[in-house]
């Protein structure tokens, strides 16, 4: 009796590994609402080298726009070259001593701005007077303004103060000393801005008046000099 109550089989006992899970109502709510639930990791941002790219390509697509509309603006409205002339030139102290030139050369320019719509912003300038090959006297103007259709007088007072002399031109100088007429070339050299509106633009100025005949005295008549047009080059 007690070895038929022994063999008797027992129940097993299930462990989590093995067990079975019973799919009840509340255990699948469970699983969906997991299933749906949104990942708790950030999305990855756009790389900072991308938004450089684009802002970097963005900025110079704007230049270049801004560019052409400038250019085609400019060259719609091309600035006309400026009119020089010398009205007046005299030298006061002129003398040659130990192969050096003294003396001021005062000489009265004109520049005529022809343009109806540019004004004209000299931002600097110089004034040289030449004999021959060499410079004899130089002088610089402050920076002034020209309004559009405008006849601007320069006054300036070229000085060669103890100037050493080429022999040839000491020859030929001491020469026109005798005679109280020296005659000489003027040459102008400027930065200017040429502007309409809010627009401007860089321009390189040189004019070359000859020949200026000057006296030694300044109640002497002269003759106005029309120099060559007053070339201009874009900077």
């Amino acid at each position: 009796m007690e070895s038929r109550t022994n063999n008797q089989a027992k129940p097993s006992t299930l462990t989590p590994d093995n067990a079975l899970t019973t799919m009840t109502p509340d255990n699948a709510a469970a699983a969906l609402t997991t299933a749906a639930a949104p990942s708790s990791q950030p999305a990855t941002p756009p790389s900072r080298q991308g938004n450089m790219r684009r802002i970097a390509i963005t900025a110079v697509g704007l230049i270049v726009l801004v560019g052409l509309v400038v250019l085609v603006f400019w060259l719609a409205l091309r600035p006309m070259p400026l009119e020089y002339t010398i009205d007046d030139a005299h030298i006061r102290g002129f003398n040659i001593t130990a192969h050096a030139l003294n003396g001021v050369f005062d000489l009265r320019l004109r520049s005529y701005n022809h343009n109806t719509r540019f004004s004209v912003y000299y931002d600097a300038m110089e004034v040289t007077v030449w004999y021959g090959e060499q410079t004899v006297a130089i002088s610089k103007v402050a920076p002034f303004y020209q309004p559009r259709h405008y006849v601007q007088t320069i006054t300036v007072s070229a000085t060669a103060q103890s100037t050493p002399l080429l022999r040839p031109v000491e020859k030929n100088l001491r020469h026109n000393e005798s005679a109280g007429v020296v005659e000489l070339e003027v040459r102008a050299r400027a930065r200017i801005r040429f502007a309409v509106g809010v627009v401007k633009k860089h321009y390189k100025l040189k004019a070359y008046c000859a020949p200026v005949v000057m006296h030694c005295s300044p109640s002497s008549h002269f003759d106005r000099v029309y120099c060559t047009s007053a070339t201009l080059r874009s900077v």
